[in-house]
């Protein structure tokens, strides 16, 4: 059975103007009908387009979303699988998030104390969450699932000092690669300190430091354009090849 682009909007409640664009960017292309040149849905369109649905409702990019699903590996049952793992943790997460609302508001009641770990628990869930949709395919497949697990867990294990400790430590590098930068050398001095502040700052998320993993992260930063953006944005434009260039001359890699 075929469907046109009204009926598919109507069954799915996505408009078809979110239709045409994605299938303007090639995301979800139906045929057209030779006598009339309308979009024709077919049932595996709609199978596609279920999928991408998932996908967003999980908050991941459109582009991110064209990626794994025009992967050659792309297995449709493992994706529902794996739709219906993250959707349980979705609702873990959130049901976290209404305790943690819930004890709060009895703290503000003086029915109860909270200590200052207590307050912020539940937020290391969605900052460990938000990190694996991103970046999760690229990092298991570079360093391996145990590995990452490992580190993840050691998140969740630092205290609320600990946590804002790391995080002064990746704003003031993001400001000293912005002046750094500017020198052009990244075997100065003052790179050399820039990549020692790195070290340190992924030290807190890491269980085990090795500078050849250090100098992979490095390549990473370049060889994946959200990263690079991010980098870029934040320091200014070639901030990510010059951090990647100062963390290798750091650990001679």
């Amino acid at each position: 059975m075929k469907y046109s682009i009204q009926q598919v909007a109507k069954l799915s409640s996505v408009s078809t103007r979110t239709l045409r664009y994605y299938d303007e960017i090639g995301l979800l292309s139906p045929s057209r009908n030779d006598a009339s040149s309308y979009r024709e849905y077919t049932e595996e369109n709609l199978d596609r387009l279920q999928h991408i649905m998932f996908y967003r409702s999980l908050d991941i990019p459109l582009q991110q979303i064209g990626q794994l699903m025009n992967d050659k590996h792309f297995d449709p049952l493992q994706t529902l699988l794996n739709h219906r793992k993250n959707l349980l943790e979705k609702r873990e997460q959130l049901e976290r998030l209404i305790q943690q609302v819930d004890a709060t508001i009895d703290a503000k009641k003086g029915r109860r104390t909270m200590s200052a770990e207590e307050k912020f628990e539940a937020f290391k869930d969605s900052v460990l969450k938000e990190n694996e949709q991103i970046y999760g395919k690229e990092i298991r497949e570079k360093y391996g699932d145990e590995q990452i697990d490992q580190s993840y867990q050691k998140m969740k294990s630092l205290s609320k000092q600990e946590w804002e400790k790391a995080d002064v430590l990746g704003k003031e590098i993001l400001k000293t690669l912005a002046r750094t930068m500017q020198t052009g050398d990244p075997f100065s001095i003052e790179a050399q300190h820039l990549a020692s502040l790195h070290k340190n700052w992924i030290s807190h998320y890491w269980c085990h430091y090795s500078k050849e993993a250090h100098a992979g992260l490095a390549e990473m930063y370049v060889a994946d354009e959200r990263f690079t953006n991010f980098y870029d944005k934040k320091a200014g434009k070639g901030a990510a090849v010059f951090l990647r260039d100062a963390i290798k001359a750091y650990t001679g890699k």
